[in-house]
């Protein structure tokens, strides 16, 4: 259920400025969204795991704070980010 390292180093590369960017807003938020969408794949199918529930709750928690922190200090990256993304807003 966790992310390969190949499509974490994916995410990276397209969302860092360099490879080893992962500290960088967007990155993170393309990582979280990422695990967001398997773990709405996984409670499609098992719809009694709360625990995995729980974890995809605070993981939606968190993207958010990370968005909304993105919208404060850099509100152009913010529209590319959930324009690639898909995210609505």
């Amino acid at each position: 259920m966790a992310l390969t390292k190949e499509r974490k180093a994916e995410l990276v590369k397209s969302f860092g400025k360099n490879e080893k960017d992962t500290g960088a807003t967007e990155v993170q938020i393309a990582i979280l969204t990422e695990e967001i969408n398997e773990l709405t794949e996984h409670l499609k199918v098992h719809i009694h795991d709360f625990h995995s529930k729980r974890g995809l709750l605070m993981k939606v928690g968190k993207r958010r704070s990370l968005l909304d922190y993105l919208k404060k200090n850099d509100i152009a990256s913010y529209r590319e980010v959930i324009k690639k993304l898909g995210i609505r807003k």
